[in-house]
């Protein structure tokens, strides 16, 4: 009987070990056997246009002077959450203003998930910031403590009914979060909503019931939160409202007040993001916070923005010295509007170039600016205007495109939520380059070309490669599928 015993258990580990063997086998890509080619170029028409389909070829070795595209779909590294821009007041205000026709036309261009962007992750503002008409809260009667006197009635005139309509286009597939850019005067330290200041330690409690109130009324309204930052940019002290929170005070407003406060009523569900800020010391907010088990249990990731510098670097130090925590960009544009400014093409590669690195320095998801603003660049009610991917000029009803909205959708349509990003390796200095494998089974390529010529290349893919070429200044997103699978062209 114990012999058998022992040979039981003998043949027990040998078919886990197969098991797990097996499991560990590299999937096999033979069936991809062409990949779909759409472009966005300077020197032609062309923008996220299909261009063909191009077979794989057998190269079972890659030679090192010819410039190639290495991807590999085995190894996967973070989940994509999505893309997409800020639905702020400037936007809504804006987008009422346009006709019926036109208001529809920018809502497919961006939000539709067949003909459009297809964007899935936004961005909104709790109460004023600098893209509102005015300066504005929810609270407004001082020292309410208790928010009495809580209402979100100014959003639903413009904002609201905005939103709405962005998720209806989408097929509410929009995961929405917000964020504040100051607490009420009357809670602040300066009682200015402008100008920085600080958050009144007697108010902590009160301000993160405020942030309960928001979404609870907002969900009433139908509009779902996904997630919150607690503060957006801590570090600066601007004209319009803005708010400072060193790391320590982030750290125990959200291990104190703000994550009890959230898990209290059952909203732990929600992703929250600290810092909202730039890459720059991106590293030292995410440690102090980190590095607290009681207010670390709270946070969901860091959210930043492109400002200042580039050091895409820090994202990814992030990234590995806290590899449980999520990384979403959360803000971009380009400042100092000027209409001559909507048809320089640099605009467009600086979103591919910032995608790209943040994509493969473990970015989660990418979200711009406003998704609209006007021939002013605004509205804004202290004169900060900016550029948007699409300008409206109100007194025509055009709609301009700046070649950022193609840039921005040779990701958003081609790179899906729940999407892994992959091995992508370029041995070409000149030639930027991104992949993921989608949940449909599809991957995605996206190469950019900020050069001057004209780069062919090869995609390799397994002892396989498909050639092709990309033109100076130019964006090019490459489809692969299996011949067994269907999707839903462009």
């Amino acid at each position: 009987m114990k012999n058998f015993m022992y040979f039981w258990i003998l043949c027990m580990l040998y078919l886990t070990l197969s098991c797990q063997k097996s499991e560990m086998k590299p999937m096999q890509f033979e069936n991809y056997s062409e990949v779909r080619v759409y472009m966005t170029s300077r020197d032609s028409d062309d923008r996220i246009a299909l261009k063909g389909s191009i077979p794989f070829t057998e190269l079972k070795q890659p030679f090192e002077m010819d410039p190639t595209i290495i991807i590999d779909p085995n190894k996967t590294f973070q989940t994509i959450e999505g893309f997409g821009g800020s639905l702020t007041d400037a936007s809504a205000e804006t987008f009422y203003k346009l006709p019926e026709e036109k208001r529809q036309e920018f809502l497919t261009a961006c939000f539709d998930p067949i003909n459009g962007n297809r964007y899935t992750l936004c961005r909104t503002n709790i109460h004023s910031c600098d893209f509102s008409s005015e300066s504005y809260t929810y609270a407004e009667v001082e020292d309410d403590m208790n928010l009495e006197h809580f209402t979100i009635e100014h959003d639903l005139q413009y904002r609201i009914p905005f939103i709405k309509e962005t998720m209806e286009t989408s097929r509410n597939r929009i995961k929405l979060f917000a964020s504040p850019w100051s607490p009420p005067a009357w809670m602040k330290t300066n009682k200015d909503i402008l100008h920085g200041g600080q958050l009144d330690s007697k108010y902590f409690q009160t301000w993160a019931n405020y942030f309960v109130r928001f979404v609870q009324a907002y969900e009433k309204e139908g509009i779902p939160i996904w997630g919150l930052t607690v503060q957006n940019e801590p570090m600066a002290v601007q004209r319009w409202e803005s708010c400072i929170f060193t790391a320590e005070e982030e750290r125990d407003f959200v291990r104190d007040y703000l994550g009890p406060t959230l898990k209290k009523n059952d909203l732990s569900r929600l992703k929250l993001m600290i810092w909202d800020h730039n890459r720059g010391v991106i590293y030292q907010r995410a440690k102090v916070v980190y590095d607290d088990p009681e207010a670390s249990q709270y946070v969901w990731g860091t959210a930043f923005h492109w400002y200042m510098t580039d050091t895409y670097d820090n994202v990814r130090l992030v990234h590995d010295a806290f590899p449980d925590k999520q990384l979403i960009f959360s803000e971009g544009t380009v400042a100092s509007f000027r209409w001559e400014t909507l048809t320089q093409w640099r605009m467009g590669e600086k979103f591919g170039r910032d995608i790209i690195m943040d994509l493969n320095n473990w970015s989660n998801g990418w979200v711009f600016w406003n998704v609209l603003l006007d021939e002013r660049g605004g509205p804004n009610h202290v004169g900060n205007y900016c550029v948007a991917p699409i300008i409206a000029d109100t007194r025509t009803a055009e709609l301009h495109y700046m070649n950022s909205h193609y840039y921005l959708g040779h990701f958003s349509r081609f790179i899906h939520a729940g999407a892994k990003r992959i091995i992508c390796s370029s041995n070409s200095d000149r030639l930027l380059a991104t992949a993921f494998l989608n949940p449909d089974g599809t991957i995605a390529v996206v190469v950019l070309n900020q050069t001057d010529r004209t780069m062919e290349f090869d995609l390799w893919l397994e002892g396989k490669a498909a050639h092709t070429a990309s033109p100076a200044h130019s964006i090019i997103t490459l489809v692969a599928e299996s011949d067994e699978i269907e999707t839903d062209h462009l």
